[in-house]
Parts: C-alpha cells; sequence; structure tokens
C-alpha cells in the first residue's frame, strides 16, 4: 500500500468550502501559554539558556566594529583583504538590521500581548528611499556607526551611496504611503503596512541621443536586499480565474482556474527615538508548482516553466503599460493578488486573538490609499460569507464598519474602472459579489430618491455601455466607514463632484480632510543635516525635540532678524547648492554656476502638472535675454533651471515634453550670449535620494498644476521646509502653506478653481486665436515649431495641446506666469529679505509634519491608540 491523491480533486475547494491555513502559528509575535497558576511557561528548551542568547542592541563602537566584521565573514563569507565598498555596505546594513530585529521582535510580542487595535495600510506603492542612513538616524547610532565604520577604513558617506533605492513606487502617493509609515512608528502607533515586492521596480529611466525618454528594467534587486526578511512559511494561496457557483444564502463556491503563491517580505520600520519598530510586509507571486516536469520530459521546454512565468509575472514591474489587454490584465491581477494576500494575514492575525468575527472592525481598520486596492471589499465579503459562514447583512455591517479610503485625485480620467468582461474572467466571485452589493445599495438610493433614474445611474457600481465598466471610487465610497481627501480645497472638490451623489446620501460627516504631511526625520535631518544642525543650535534644542514636533521650529522667528543667523541660514543654502553642483558635474560633466537662482520643479510628468508651462516659461526667457543689448543683460538675474521627473511608458506628451526640455537645454546651455545667465538641466532617473540632494539646494520650487487638479502635493512642503520659497497656483496644498507663512513668502499667479470651467468652455465653444490672446507663448510655440530647439515636427502633438482647445489653461495662465516670476526676479535681489523669507518659510511648516497627518488618522478615522515598547 501506498498514500494516493485523487488528481481530479487539485485546485478543487474542500468539501466544507474553506480553504486551508497554510500558515498556522505566527511568526509576528508569540504569546506564551500559562500553566495553572497564571505563570507563563516557557516553550522550549531551557528558559536562561534562550534568555542569555537573546541579542540585545549593538549601541557602542567595539560591538559595532565587531558586529559588522563579523558579517564580513560569516555571512558574505569575505575578509578585509577583499572587501570593497559594497561589501562593507552590505555588511553594515545587516549590522544595523540585526538591531532593527531585536527592536522589532519585542514590538510584535508587545502587540501579541496588548492586542490593541491595528490599522493596516494598503498602498500599491512605498517609496521608502534608501534605508540605512535613516535607520540609523532613527536609532539614533549615526555618530557611532560612523566612528567605527571609520576604523574599519571605510567612509559611512560612501556606503550610503552604495544602497540603490528601492523600487517600489514611483511618486508622491507612494512617497506619502512611506512618511506615514515612519511617523506611525515613530507615533507608537500599531500600523502595519502592506504593498507588492516588485522585482524590476517602475523602471530606470534613461535619455537617448534625440533627447527622448527611454525605459529600461531598475534591477534594484540586483544584490540581496539587506533590509527585507523573507518569511517562507508565510504564504497563501491566491485564486484567479475558474467558475463561482452560486448556492444557498449569498455563498457561493468558487473552484478551478490558476493558483499561485504569495509570499510575505518583511521590511522593519524603526521609529525615531523610541524602540518601537513597526512592519511593511511586501508579497512575492510564486508559482504553486514551479516546474512542469511530465512537459520538460515530452520535449516541451516552454511549457514546462510557463506556469512558473505566469505566476511571477504578477509581481514583476510596478505599473505595467495598460494601453494592452495583457497590461490591463495584469494590473488587475496585481491589485487582487495583493489585497487578497494582505486579507488572508490580517484575518489570520485576528484570528489568533480568540475573538469572534463579530468584533472584526474592534480590532482591524484598513485604510485603501487611492482605488488600488478597492477590491479588499468584495474579497473580504468573499472570506466572512463564503469560507466563515457570516450571514450578508452582518459581513457587509462588518466591511463598512473596517475599511477607509483616501481619495487622491478628481481627475476623473484617473478614477479606475475595469471592463466587467475582463473581471467576469479573471475574478468570476468578485463580479457576483459587486453586483449584489450594487443591487442592495441601489434599493437604499431608490427609497431614499424614488424615481431619480439619472442618480441611480451615477451612483451605480456599473456604469453601462460598451463594454460595461465597475466603478472602483464608488465601490470604495459605499464600502468604507470615512472618505477623505488629501487637502481642504481637494476634499471640498470630492465632496462637491466626484462625490456629490454619496454626500446627499450618506450626509456629509461621512467625507473629511486630512492634508498630507511629510516625515521631518527624512525630508529635513536627513536630507539637509546642516539645516537640522543650525536650527537645533538657534534653538538650543536636542534635535529629537523638533524632530518629534515640528512645531517647535517656529522658534526660528524670534532670529529672522539676526545678521549672524542669516550669515548662517544662507551658508547651509549655498552647501546645498555646492553639493548639487557636484552631483551635476560627476554625473553628467556640467559645470552648475551655484551662485546663480536655483529654479526646481520635480514630480512625475502629467499635463495638469504642467511642466510644458515651465519649459515654456523657460523658452520665454531665453528669447528676451537673446533680444537684450549687452548693457541690460548685466542687470538679469543668473538662473539654473531644473527638471526631473518620469513619463509613464504609454504617455506620448509627457515623453515629448522631456525631450523638448532635455533639447533645448542643449541650446540654451552653449549659446554664449545667455549661458551664464540661464541653464537648464533635466536630470535623469528621478529618486527619492536624488530628491533629497535637489530639495535642500532650490531657491524656488514650482508647483504650477491648473487650480482644481492637483490633490495635495507633498513635495511643495518639503521645499518649503527646506527653506525654498514656493512659485504656485492656487491649488492642492499650496492654499494651506500660503495660509501658514504668509501670503507675502509664496508666488501665486493664474486662475482659480471656480473659473476653470467656464474657461475651458470658453475654448471650446468661443476659441481666440493664441496670437490674439498670449502673444509671448505664441512666439514660444512658433520657435519650437520652426526648429530652434531640434526637429519642429516632432513636437506639433505636444504644441497642439496648446493651441486646440488648451485643457490645461496653459494659454490663459501663462501671462501671469511669467509676471510671478519676474516678481521673483526682484525679490531675490534684495539676500537680506529674500533669506527673511526663507527663515519664515521653514519656521511656519509645522502643520505639515506626517506625524500630525497620521494622528488625525488614528483619532478619528481608526480609533487606534499609540502603545509603547518600554
Amino acid at each position: 500500500m501506498t498514500s494516493t491523491i485523487d488528481p481530479t480533486t487539485i485546485g478543487k475547494p474542500t468539501k466544507d468550502g474553506k480553504t486551508s491555513r497554510r500558515h498556522v502559528r505566527t511568526l509576528t509575535g508569540y504569546v506564551p501559554e500559562t500553566d495553572a497558576t497564571g505563570k507563563e511557561k516557557w516553550p522550549v528548551g531551557d528558559e536562561k539558556v534562550w534568555k542569555d542568547g537573546i541579542p540585545t542592541l549593538t549601541t557602542d563602537t567595539p560591538a559595532i566594529t565587531k558586529s559588522v566584521v563579523n558579517h564580513v565573514h560569516t555571512s558574505l563569507a569575505r575578509q578585509a583583504y577583499n572587501l570593497d565598498n559594497l561589501g562593507a555596505y552590505q555588511a553594515s546594513a545587516l549590522s544595523v538590521r540585526d538591531n532593527l530585529i531585536a527592536n522589532w521582535n519585542e514590538t510584535q510580542f508587545h502587540y501579541s500581548r496588548k492586542t490593541p487595535k491595528r490599522a493596516y495600510y494598503l498602498s500599491l506603492e512605498f517609496l521608502m528611499g534608501r534605508t540605512l542612513d535613516n535607520a540609523l538616524l532613527n536609532l539614533g547610532l549615526k555618530e557611532k556607526y560612523q566612528d567605527g565604520i571609520d576604523k574599519l577604513g571605510f567612509n559611512l558617506e560612501d556606503l550610503i551611496e552604495q544602497e540603490r533605492d528601492a523600487g517600489l513606487g514611483n511618486g508622491g502617493l507612494g512617497r506619502l504611503a512611506a512618511c506615514y509609515l515612519d511617523s506611525s512608528a515613530s507615533q507608537e502607533l500599531p500600523v502595519w503596512g502592506y504593498g507588492l515586492r516588485y522585482k524590476y521596480g517602475i523602471f530606470q529611466q534613461l535619455i537617448a541621443p534625440d533627447g527622448s525618454q527611454l525605459e529600461a528594467p531598475d534591477p534594484w534587486l540586483q544584490h540581496d536586499n539587506p533590509w527585507e526578511l523573507p518569511r517562507t512559511d508565510v504564504t497563501y494561496q491566491i485564486r484567479f480565474y475558474g467558475h463561482a457557483e452560486r448556492v444557498e444564502g449569498m455563498k457561493a463556491i468558487w473552484q478551478g482556474g490558476q493558483e499561485v503563491l504569495a509570499m510575505a517580505y518583511d521590511v522593519m520600520i524603526p521609529g525615531y527615538d523610541t524602540k518601537n519598530t513597526n512592519n511593511l510586509r511586501l508579497w512575492e507571486s510564486k508559482p504553486k508548482r514551479g516546474f512542469d516536469l511530465q512537459s520538460f520530459n515530452a520535449g516541451d521546454y516552454e511549457r514546462a516553466v510557463e506556469a512558473s512565468n505566469s505566476a511571477e509575472a504578477i509581481t514583476s514591474v510596478l505599473y505595467p503599460n495598460d494601453h494592452t489587454t495583457f497590461g490591463k490584465e495584469l494590473r488587475l491581477k496585481q491589485q487582487y493578488f495583493w489585497t487578497a494576500a494582505s486579507l488572508a494575514d490580517i484575518m489570520r492575525r485576528f484570528k489568533n486573538t480568540g475573538k469572534p468575527l463579530t468584533e472584526f472592525s474592534d480590532y482591524v481598520a484598513i485604510q485603501l490609499n487611492d482605488t488600488h486596492p478597492t477590491l479588499a471589499i468584495p474579497e473580504l465579503m468573499r472570506i466572512l460569507v463564503d469560507e466563515e459562514d457570516v450571514p450578508w447583512d452582518k459581513a457587509w455591517e462588518i466591511i463598512t464598519s473596517t475599511f477607509f479610503f483616501t481619495n487622491h485625485t478628481v481627475l476623473p480620467e484617473a478614477l479606475e474602472k475595469w471592463p466587467v468582461p475582463l473581471m467576469e474572467n479573471l475574478l468570476p466571485r468578485h463580479l457576483q459579489i459587486i453586483y449584489d452589493i450594487n443591487l442592495v445599495f441601489l434599493q437604499a438610493v431608490e427609497k431614499k430618491f424614488p424615481g431619480d433614474k439619472e442618480r441611480l445611474a451615477r451612483m451605480s457600481l456599473v456604469e453601462e455601455g460598451f463594454p460595461k465598466q465597475i466603478r472602483m471610487a464608488n465601490l470604495a465610497c459605499i464600502g468604507s466607514r470615512k472618505v477623505n481627501g488629501v487637502a481642504e480645497l481637494h476634499s471640498e472638490l470630492v465632496r462637491a463632484t466626484i462625490c456629490k451623489d454619496f454626500v446627499e446620501f450618506y450626509g456629509v460627516s461621512k467625507f473629511s480632510n486630512v492634508t498630507n504631511g511629510i516625515t521631518p526625520r527624512r525630508w529635513l535631518d536627513q536630507c539637509n543635516p546642516g539645516l537640522s544642525n543650525l536650527i537645533s543650535e538657534t534653538l538650543n534644542l536636542p534635535k529629537a525635540a523638533f524632530l518629534k514636533d515640528l512645531s517647535k521650529v517656529e522658534g526660528l522667528l524670534e532670529h529672522v532678524d539676526n545678521p549672524t543667523f542669516q550669515k548662517k541660514w544662507a551658508a547651509v543654502k549655498q552647501s546645498n547648492k555646492e553639493r548639487l553642483a557636484h552631483y551635476v558635474e560627476t554625473r553628467l560633466g556640467f559645470k552648475v554656476n551655484t551662485r546663480a537662482m536655483f529654479d526646481v520643479q520635480i514630480k512625475r510628468l502629467h499635463e495638469y502638472k504642467r511642466q510644458t508651462l515651465n519649459i515654456m516659461g523657460v523658452i520665454h526667457r531665453y528669447l528676451t535675454i537673446k533680444d537684450m543689448s549687452p548693457e541690460e543683460r548685466k542687470k538679469v538675474n543668473p538662473k539654473v533651471v531644473f527638471f526631473a521627473g518620469k513619463a509613464a511608458p504609454g504617455y506620448y506628451i509627457a515623453k515629448l515634453t522631456i525631450r523638448l526640455i532635455v533639447n533645448a537645454a542643449r541650446i540654451m546651455n552653449n549659446d554664449p550670449d545667455t549661458k551664464d545667465l540661464l541653464s537648464l538641466y533635466f536630470l535623469p532617473d528621478y529618486s527619492v535620494s536624488l530628491a533629497e540632494i535637489l530639495i535642500p539646494a532650490s531657491d524656488i520650487s514650482q508647483h504650477i498644476s491648473t487650480a482644481g487638479t492637483e490633490a495635495s502635493g507633498t513635495s511643495n512642503m518639503k521645499f518649503c521646509l527646506n527653506g525654498g520659497l514656493l512659485v504656485g497656483t492656487v491649488d492642492g496644498a499650496n492654499i494651506e502653506i500660503a495660509e501658514e507663512v504668509g501670503e507675502s513668502n509664496v508666488f501665486f499667479f493664474g486662475h482659480l478653481t471656480p473659473a476653470v470651467e467656464d474657461l475651458r468652455y470658453q475654448h471650446m465653444y468661443h476659441p481666440v486665436p493664441i496670437e490674439q490672446k498670449c502673444p509671448p507663448l505664441a512666439r514660444v510655440i512658433n520657435e519650437v515649431a520652426s526648429g530652434r530647439f531640434g526637429d519642429g515636427g516632432v513636437y506639433e502633438p505636444l504644441l497642439n495641446t496648446i493651441r486646440q482647445h488648451d485643457y490645461y489653461l496653459l494659454t490663459e495662465d501663462f501671462d501671469s506666469y511669467i509676471q510671478a516670476l519676474k516678481i521673483v526676479d526682484e525679490a531675490y535681489q534684495d539676500r537680506t529679505e529674500w533669506i527673511k523669507k526663507s527663515i519664515r518659510t521653514t519656521a511656519k511648516m509645522g502643520k505639515f509634519s506626517s506625524d500630525r497627518a497620521i494622528q488625525d488618522y488614528a483619532q478619528e478615522y481608526w480609533n487606534i491608540e499609540s502603545t509603547k515598547v518600554a
């Protein structure tokens, strides 16, 4: 006899319809058993031997050097004779990680004992930046490690440069998520992040000889990532395709199709000046059975690895191009894979508390960062109804007490929708659940607004058309307890536009605001240590005082008129400009005039962010200087303009903008008439680490989106915290920054949000030729079209977005924009007053700490409390 398996049962659910839990014991906190007297029992072996062997923090220089050398010899199997900077970085990182793990273990044990309510932050992006420097600062060990690494013959700053930015995000959405994780740990809040472990990130940006953007894979995992901990025993089976068979009580059995494994990788998130160390759990897709031996033996080698390749593709790339059917399906697969694995993990952790499912929302809050994780709502319904036998109405009650939704855009094209045929094929059970949710919801709407068919059509989860589409923003809205925007203006627009019907149905209390924030640990102390040191010295405060309570920097206002302090402030800015100039010279080979004004715009490329307006303004400045006499040029304020940012691979107009910037730079930077007065640089492959060099060096930064299109922005906060003044439209968080720092310290221009729709109407039905409406812009466009900056015909699609319809109102705002830049030039000439503006700006940025924002979420949304690890 032998054991046998019925092949027909493979891939089918068990008789009771439940899937087995692969991960029984938790590795993220373990509560000891007790004996009859209530005394804790040691689980295995000799308790004293175990406790003597538990590692403690490595905090003195001899212990640090011993730890690093130990990792050189044991983890890397190398020696002093063959150790380079990369090896020294890896050994140092592993040594630091040992400290993080010691704190992490204590934190998870503490959470498991206390069983507090936890919040889970679901984000498709986590733009973490480099970890080594941040971890050392948060642990308070940077100086000790610097000393130890010096003794070993290496330089800490050189080792920090060896680290690649983690390729887990693209822009503001992912950087906000990273700031919130840092603040959660620093505020000692029990918050975990859940995301995907992308093998190649978004892409590495290269610039072709003709100036266009090229995309290459970003092999950020080429060398082992020392900051992650593979959890080979934390795996969940995730199903796609197949068929769903309805049974009684709104339940169904979903079976067949493809199954892949989600495997966890943990990244420790240290709090600043605290032991609390939270977790970011990333999922990687793996095949359930990696190799088809039968196909291989039959000579069909491609089919032998087909299943493996299909599974691994899910977490290969962030935001695969969705201009193809395959790309759309892969994106939807990513979103379900991530949310299903995360919910399985959250449910397992909740069950370990021994509490009934009726108390799920008393212990779990889940924040949806934009619409990407919205599939978590029908997935939790599936788990509760199909697997846990919870009645539909009770399950929906749990759902609407658990989820919270942050909306990040009011742009209609950015609100996710999925074709019904695609969802029906890929996630048949979830489509059934969405239709059931929709029916119950629309019946409630019709009861409140009888006969209002147009309202029903607008609020439905299903948009009629060919094909029909599932509206994810509507699903997130009705499935969440609260919905928030990310700046005061944006939240008002959410209530007044995309959620207007829902506000009328639910009442305004469900819709609120949490203005975004940034972590001062990375965006002041780490990226600008000179300024952080100056603030500490001037206020006579330890850094921890203002890095954990940013409102304390307001004390700088008492020193704003002190000439000695002003000189020190200016010296810090000059030092940062020289650091940026050194970066440009070593990476691009160009010398930068550090005595000129530095003007920076760094954002992902998008028409609404209006990098096109900026480059048109730069070309206008170039043409104006060219027209001047030598005497007039002597009065010109020298300026260096920096752009950085990536365009989505399929976004043709955004890529043309990059091409124009690069080719305009080639002409301007080689023009003997103007190159000392105006130079232009596009810095490729924008990242957090590049931002940390650019932001402290800026004199002004540009945040010039069409009014009403930018939800909040966070780079505006980073620039202002570092003493850079703001040029912008009355949009997003620019408004709240101006309220804090005073409008005399910002440079506003452009039309206001209420005027935008009417202006677009006029463009459509009463167009005025651009030559008549805005002659300066018309001249710039004609110069580009005539070939002054390379083949003018290439730019015609970009130029036509301005000539025809001009949806983002460049023709309306250009004159006002140029005037604002003239005011900037005049203000910059008065150096003392400019430095005062810079000091006042930094001093009033306390409101924009992500510590404040995360406490808003904790207290007003998630209802969780700080729990300090002793």
